[in-house]
């Protein structure tokens, strides 16, 4: 079961999403009530959820790096948003007005974006389980919650801390805990059992992932000219040691380490270099090799042989993999499956539409001006689902 803190930030609470990009799109505004910002299949939005759900997703925005205010954009002129910038970004005190309401209109599609996304993909998921006989029932909704609690909080203090930091109600966790348990369900009507044969493709398809090819630890001499060559080719072989010898004559960086290549494999150097001293036995001096980059000198060191991890040795990991991957096919398919239902049911006003909003077209991409939604919405990192 996942921490309840996770559910702070909304956009990777139901775990698969598709690319949300806020911001202007053609939607119908006339089918959508006045008291609200979007229609889904009849079942309207309201504005007062709405800026509920965008002062949770401020909060949580601010609670993942300490420190930084929760600035909550108002839209259409962001008078509050541009006085709280000055007021609680002293860097942006004396910011021009035009670029502080830029980057509040900036700010606003960011949150707005994530706060429709939770607030629709809420009502696709649940219609879309109520078609297919799902039920969560209040029981189990409030045994989840109550685990959840006991796991992640030592009081009832503790946890009514926590939803006083991240501006949500136990109502509002209990109904994040209820949509969540509707998507597990809906994910677990795809395939999810990773089979033996399953097992035993992946790793004939992908073998060189579970071992390593042979290597050669190496000396070289890298010099520009033939007749350098030969002079430090005599110098190794009057006694001097290799280090000297790189140090005096080689051009290749690697005379800064006394010439020496560990863990080199076949075709990683100059194919000239690579084919000369994957042919060499060990500990003795070849070349020069004339390349394209001068003359080589080369001693193998140590020749250290490929090795294979068994089927039975690498079982583990494969089945975690394609566990993984299953999971997230099942996810996209539910995501897909109730976009192909409830997309064309839902109208939103334009100032809210975004990629969940039927006719919506992605705006073109401007970068943040002063700074105002970078310190108001760091990213959130530990959200990944709620309980």
């Amino acid at each position: 079961m996942k921490s309840l803190r996770s559910i702070l930030a909304l956009g990777a609470f139901f775990v698969v999403m598709a690319a949300v990009i806020a911001g202007c799109g053609s939607s119908s505004d006339t089918s959508v009530p006045g008291d609200s910002v979007a229609v889904v299949a009849g079942n309207p939005i309201t504005t007062k959820a709405f800026k509920h759900w965008m002062y949770v997703a401020a909060q949580g925005q601010a609670a993942q790096s300490p420190g930084s205010p929760v600035i909550i954009p108002d839209p259409p002129n962001y008078t509050k948003c541009m006085a709280d910038a000055r007021k609680d970004i002293p860097s942006l005190a004396k910011t021009p007005a035009k670029t502080l309401k830029t980057d509040c209109s900036q700010l606003f599609t960011t949150l707005s974006g994530q706060v429709m996304d939770f607030l629709i993909k809420a009502y696709w998921y649940q219609a879309d389980a109520h078609k297919l006989g799902i039920n969560i029932t209040d029981a189990q909704v409030n045994k989840a919650l109550a685990t959840a609690k006991k796991s992640q909080f030592s009081t009832d203090a503790q946890f009514q801390t926590f939803l006083k930091t991240s501006g949500q109600t136990v109502q509002d966790i209990l109904f994040r805990v209820r949509v969540n348990q509707i998507f597990q369900k809906l994910s677990a009507r795809h395939p999810s059992k990773v089979t033996p044969a399953a097992i035993a493709a992946y790793y004939n398809a992908h073998k060189s992932q579970f071992g390593s090819p042979e290597s050669r630890n190496m000396d070289i001499v890298l010099t520009k000219t033939a007749a350098d060559a030969a002079k430090a080719k005599a110098a190794i072989q009057s006694g001097q040691a290799w280090k000297d010898v790189a140090k005096k004559y080689s051009i290749d960086p690697s005379k800064s380490t006394g010439g020496a290549l560990n863990g080199v494999t076949a075709g990683q150097q100059d194919s000239s270099l690579s084919k000369a001293a994957f042919a060499a036995p060990a500990n003795q001096l070849v070349g020069p090799v004339k390349s394209q980059f001068g003359y080589y000198l080369i001693r193998v060191t140590k020749i250290n042989p490929a090795t294979q991890r068994t089927l039975a040795q690498s079982e583990a990991l494969i089945k975690q993999t394609l566990t993984s991957q299953l999971t997230t096919q099942a996810q996209t398919a539910v995501d897909n499956h109730a976009k192909g239902d409830w997309l064309k049911k839902t109208s939103c006003k334009k100032l809210y539409a975004m990629a969940d909003c039927s006719g919506y077209k992605a705006p073109k991409t401007s970068s943040t001006t002063s700074g105002v939604a970078g310190a108001a919405t760091a990213p959130a990192g530990t959200a990944t689902a709620a309980p």
